[in-house]
Order: C-alpha cells, then structure tokens, then sequence
C-alpha cells in the first residue's frame, strides 16, 4: 500500500526532465501502408513539436496524443519537446517547468520538415495571477517566431493555440498569438474556434479530459476526437 501511495504522488509531481525526452520513429523502408499514406506530404517526414503538457501530455503517456499517432500512422520520425508548465515568456526553471520556449527551442535538433508549437496555456495563467498584461508575451513570442524562421527556413511552422478555456487572460493571450503569427504569416490552428474541443463543458471534460476538473489535457479518447482536426490542418501546411 505504501509503495502505491508513493507511486500516485509521484505521478502528480511536475515532470521536470520531460523536456529532454525525444521518441524517435525512423521511416521503415518495407513497411507496407496503403498509397494515399505513402504518397502523403506527412510520409517520412521529421515532425518536431514543442510545448507544454498539451505536448508532454501531464500524467499520461506521451504515446496517448494526437501527436505520436499523427506520427506513426504517417511513419515519420519524432522528436516531442513538451515540458508540464512550460511558457512562450515566462522562465519557470525554478517550478521545475523549465525556461521559456524564447531560449529553449535552440535545444531543438537542427533538422526538422514539421515544426508544430502548442503554447499559451501557462502564459495566460501567469498574465491573469500577476495581473500582467500582454506587452511581455508579445515580445518574447516574436523573439521566439524569428528565432524559429531563422532556424528553420524550409521547415512547415506552425502553431496552436490553447483550447477555449473560460479563464482571465486566455482570450488577450490567443489574440496576441494569433495577430503576431499572422504578421509573420505562420499558420495557426485556432482551437478556440476549431478544435471541438468544448472545455466548458463539465459533461464533455468527464469524457475527454484528464479529469473532469481538467481544462487543459486530453485523455486518450480526447486526443483520438482532436486528431482528425490537425491531421487535416497539417496536410495542407
């Protein structure tokens, strides 16, 4: 019984080495897969994606997201960036959530054909908890987009943005990230107005999130509902 409680308290702990965990899944040249999965754009590709528990997914396994099953069933090789906690802005090293993705995407391989960025969430918290406006968040997101262009300038970059959450400072946070992707003329799927992914909603939490008390992370049948939705979106990157 002991060793049960510790096992559960642990699992509530912040994963703070999340952000040095890399999956891989090279191509396989004999593998066999229909053709409109092997003539697809996604097919073989390198899918890189940084965040924070949208990406690490919090307690569940990271092989329960959307992301890791767009991956396999599109054969391409992943690299998962995700850190619980993590902020565009804000450095939380000393939370164990790490520094913001401003400085840390340079930690990023130096190769990549899909760049997917799911950030905001922890912004937004930290804006409305210390009464902050903006100003700060837009800075560092430009800091991060030009850092990212000039890193990757063949790359498919994109971001998402955070779900509908009926908190402060989430609707401030989502028009920022979508006017400053837009002048750069990054794509962004808007998972306030897209995603249905109704996090208001207690009744739809119960089914698709982590807890009913959760607005932030998907279960495994949440993130089967999500995926179709960025399956289409990357297809057409």
């Amino acid at each position: 019984m002991k060793k049960f409680l510790l096992f559960s308290l642990l699992c509530l702990l912040p994963l703070a080495g999340s952000a040095q965990e890399r999956l891989h899944r090279m191509p396989d040249p004999e593998a066999q897969v229909p053709a409109h999965i092997a003539d697809a754009p996604l097919y073989g590709k390198t899918f890189v994606i940084i965040g924070d528990s949208y990406v690490r997914n919090h307690v569940r396994p990271i092989e329960e997201t959307w992301h890791y099953k767009l991956a396999v069933k599109y054969n391409m090789e992943y690299r998962n960036f995700g850190w619980n906690g993590n902020c565009v802005a804000y450095d939380r090293t000393d939370e164990n959530f790490g520094p913001p993705m401003y400085e840390r995407y340079k930690d990023l391989p130096e190769q990549a054909d899909y760049l997917v960025v799911c950030a905001g969430h922890n912004d937004a918290t930290r804006m409305a908890k210390f009464g902050e406006g903006t100003d700060f968040f837009r800075e560092k997101l430009v800091v991060l987009i030009e850092g990212l262009i000039a890193r990757y300038p063949s790359a498919k970059l994109c971001f998402v943005t955070p779900w509908k959450v009926p908190s402060p400072m989430f609707p401030e946070m989502t028009a920022v990230l979508l006017e400053v992707c837009a002048s750069y003329s990054v794509p962004v799927f808007d998972a306030t107005r897209q995603s249905g992914i109704y996090v208001w909603d207690e009744n739809f939490r119960r089914l698709y999130f982590q807890s009913p008390f959760d607005t932030a992370h998907l279960n495994a049948a949440g993130h089967d509902l999500f995926l179709p939705k960025m399956e289409h979106f990357m297809l057409g990157l």
